[in-house]
């Protein structure tokens, strides 16, 4: 049996996690009194307590979190704080062996950021298998569900009574300094700055993250078709990424809402494509990412407990 605290359970993505844990019966969720949640030395105690602790924090409560922690506590981030920290495994095992075994072995996993983990499932391939350059100017855009703006922006989008610019697709993170942005380019390996426009829509949850780019920017790639069997091959046997043949004239940022998989693909032609990935920003995205690096640490099936 395996003791789990999440520290920040009253969060989306922690209540998300906390959801998926409930049912098990491999799991004992070391529940906080309400009116302690937010007091130091209580969530000492229940982080050392427990096996494998979540937080669900923002970035400098995460960092004050770990300090409290001995170092038999496996820690699962889902903040920004130490996804570029090499000492920290990082929680994107598709990339490869070494991610995945690193994410065993270790007691400090950082849990991918939601736009961060579309980018990365496209370009970190092609950067792997030496196809791409590490000096290349990449662009991203990424439309994603309002639930990624947690409680205060769910309840903008809820509200029975709301601003009419809601009913449009909004772009943000306009100055260029989006959160996600330094994981994007560490985790790549990229040596530059990745141009980034989230978008975020009328719509719960589900995201589709988009990197145009010209075919004569590839070394050993000529043909779209080339280009799909690269990832086809990358992804083989995974069974929460698939490299698929997107076959619809629209691609809805919707299409894996509510599941924990991700599909990843190219669309376009022989001069010019578009690697597109689709998942959901709460699943593969968010907590249902962090479930499965959760299975890893504790030797189970990784897909136990997620939808498929």
């Amino acid at each position: 049996m395996t003791k789990v605290y999440i520290d920040g359970a009253v969060g989306t993505t922690g209540l998300r996690i906390k959801d998926r844990l409930l049912s098990r019966k491999d799991v004992e969720l070391l529940t906080i009194p309400d009116e302690h949640r937010k007091d130091t030395e209580w969530r000492k105690e229940y982080i050392n307590a427990s096996d494998v602790t979540f937080l669900c924090l923002p970035d400098q409560a995460s960092i004050e979190a770990v300090a409290l922690a001995k170092e038999h506590t496996k820690i699962i981030d889902a903040s920004t704080a130490h996804r570029t920290n090499p000492s920290w495994a990082y929680g994107f095992p598709e990339l490869g062996k070494d991610f995945y075994d690193k994410i065993k072995s270790s007691n400090r996993i950082a849990n991918p950021g939601c736009h961060a983990s579309g980018f990365i499932s496209l370009v970190y391939p092609l950067i792997k298998e030496g196809v791409l350059s590490k000096d290349s100017y990449l662009t991203c855009t990424s439309l994603t569900g309002y639930s990624g703006g947690g409680k205060k922006m769910i309840a903008e989008y809820e509200d029975n009574v709301r601003d009419s610019l809601l009913d449009a697709p909004r772009m943000y993170g306009l100055t260029q300094s989006h959160k996600h942005l330094p994981e994007m380019s560490y985790v790549t390996g990229l040596n530059t700055k990745v141009s980034f426009m989230p978008i975020v829509g009328d719509f719960y949850s589900g995201m589709e993250v988009v990197v145009p780019l010209e075919m004569g920017m590839l070394k050993g790639i000529s043909t779209l078709n080339q280009l799909k069997e690269l990832y086809k091959d990358f992804y083989s046997g995974k069974e929460l990424v698939k490299a698929v043949d997107f076959d619809s004239a629209f691609l809805s940022a919707k299409a894996l809402a509510d599941k924990d998989t991700m599909e990843v693909g190219v669309v376009g032609n022989d001069e010019r494509v578009v690697l597109v990935s689709l998942f959901d920003n709460l699943g593969k995205g968010a907590s249902g990412a962090a479930i499965q690096n959760f299975n890893i640490i504790t030797g189970q099936k990784e897909t136990e407990g997620l939808t498929l």
